[in-house]
């Protein structure tokens, strides 16, 4: 199964991400995004801004809220705070948009802009698709020119009492029913490993308030160490924190702390799919599971779904990224869904995904039945799964390579119904995942690493016969 991936497209599967200071991260162009903003929202529109703790951030602040004054808005900045902080807070504060400078888990060289709606979605495809094209116009015509004018830029709130509004919403949103003060989880060790990023002030807080015993690592950024060997995507760290310090869970967060990956007292590391199992069973056996269906995306692992089908739980696939996953939910009325990296969504509590609030859920389940984590993980049996992530200069539809397509069907013929094999361009970075599922791990790894020299040959072929054509 493949997904192609358009080069000329500036939205990704989350929002604008590349390397900050070029094109579309230049001041020019985010100036632009700013003002396309309020073209499409109306003179007035009030957008809230909030990045994470890369260098970069701050200059990129500063051209969108120049581009939101210059064309009549007004930008309301509340600094450092996470991706779902920010959605919150635009619903709090009545905002018509809300936007997040940050590249999630890429390195600090990156950057990225996310915009939500005033729910706390993720803008549509087709309001994306409305800035790109006021964009496109406006380098047509010439108009995008350098941001230093004398454009008013609305005077910044103090940020402070905002992120303890987003705090208190973490520590105190559940019922007293279900509150995570009353349900004997007070003196829990827990190891918060903060991704040097956006929740770096923020997390270490929410759990010491709800009572937990909490060690921190990864929580000093200097603009430059986000995600830096530690987080979601480098856990290494944490597993043995955990182990030394006898903690009973770990939690790691990344960048902009939308996604939380998890690991158990014996140091062994869970992903998304893992808390999707654990969540979604514990729903479906107290009868919370709105149509005893859980919605995932096409990576999650084949184990998942087998171990879903145990229970009695349909495993519902949607294309990779978040608001994917997000539009099927609120399409089938789900109760929770989310991606193996570790973003999760219950659409009950918030339209955004939020790392803490995925944790805290995992926190009331362990409390609520006595089990650690891997007792409650127990019962998901991962299909053998190999990934491999090959750089790419430009992203060249894979449907359109006949050698590729010839050797996709025939890989696919021969794991048919005992696992799977999908090919996909990144929606965030210039690579093309192969991703092979089977009952033995030493023959997907040899498939997957002759798919990748096919496709890596195949591509390159494909460079050359572009640049002779433009010669």
């Amino acid at each position: 199964m493949i997904r192609p991936s358009s080069t000329a497209k500036l939205f990704g599967t989350d929002g604008i991400r590349c390397r900050a200071g070029l094109p579309p991260l230049d001041p020019e162009t985010v100036s632009s995004i700013g003002s396309a903003l309020v073209s499409l929202l109306g003179a007035g529109a009030k957008i809230i801004i909030g990045r994470d703790t890369r260098e970069s951030g701050p200059w990129i602040e500063k051209a969108l809220k120049q581009g939101i004054a210059m064309a009549g808005g007004r930008a309301i900045p509340v600094g450092v705070i996470t991706t779902p902080g920010v959605a919150f807070l635009t619903r709090k504060l009545d905002g018509d948009a809300g936007v997040v400078i940050s590249a999630s888990h890429n390195p600090f060289q990156d950057n990225g802009i996310k915009i939500f709606s005033p729910s706390g979605q993720k803008f549509s495809d087709e309001m994306e698709d409305a800035i790109a094209g006021y964009l496109a116009r406006r380098q047509l015509c010439g108009e995008l020119r350098p941001v230093d004018g004398p454009a008013e830029v609305a005077t910044e709130l103090d940020s402070s009492p905002l992120v303890r509004d987003y705090i208190d919403h973490l520590t105190s949103h559940f019922t007293p029913q279900n509150d995570l003060r009353n349900s004997g989880v007070e003196g829990l060790r827990l190891v918060i490993d903060c991704a040097n990023g956006a929740a770096s002030a923020i997390a270490p807080l929410v759990f010491a308030e709800l009572g937990a015993n909490v060690t921190v690592i990864g929580a000093s950024p200097d603009g430059r160490n986000i995600n830096e060997q530690c987080g979601a995507l480098h856990t290494e760290q944490l597993e043995r924190k955990v182990v030394a310090e006898s903690a009973d869970l770990g939690l790691a967060f990344d960048g902009d702390a939308d996604r939380l990956i998890l690991v158990d007292s014996t140091g062994a590391r869970h992903d998304g799919d893992s808390i999707l199992f654990l969540l979604g069973r514990h729903l479906h056996q107290r009868g919370r599971l709105t149509g005893n269906r859980v919605v995932a995306t096409i990576m999650s692992n084949f184990g998942l779904e087998l171990a879903f089908r145990n229970v009695g739980i349909d495993l519902v696939r949607t294309a990779v990224g978040d608001k994917y996953v997000l539009e099927e939910l609120l399409r089938r009325g789900g109760m929770i869904g989310g991606e193996q990296s570790g973003h999760v969504i219950f659409p009950d509590i918030s339209l955004a995904g939020d790392g803490m609030i995925t944790a805290i859920e995992v926190l009331k389940v362990m409390s609520g039945t006595g089990f650690d984590l891997a007792a409650l993980t127990r019962d998901l049996i991962r299909t053998p799964q190999v990934v491999i992530n090959l750089p790419v200069r430009q992203k060249t539809p894979l449907e359109n390579i006949p050698v590729v397509q010839e050797a996709l069907s025939d890989l696919e013929a021969d794991l048919s119904s005992t696992g799977r094999v999908l090919v996909r361009y990144s929606g965030t970075e210039n690579i093309v995942r192969i991703m092979i599922e089977g009952p033995n791990e030493m023959m997907i790894r040899e498939r997957a690493e002759l798919l990748a020299k096919l496709l890596s040959a195949a591509l390159s072929q494909e460079d050359r016969s572009d640049s002779l054509s433009a010669d």
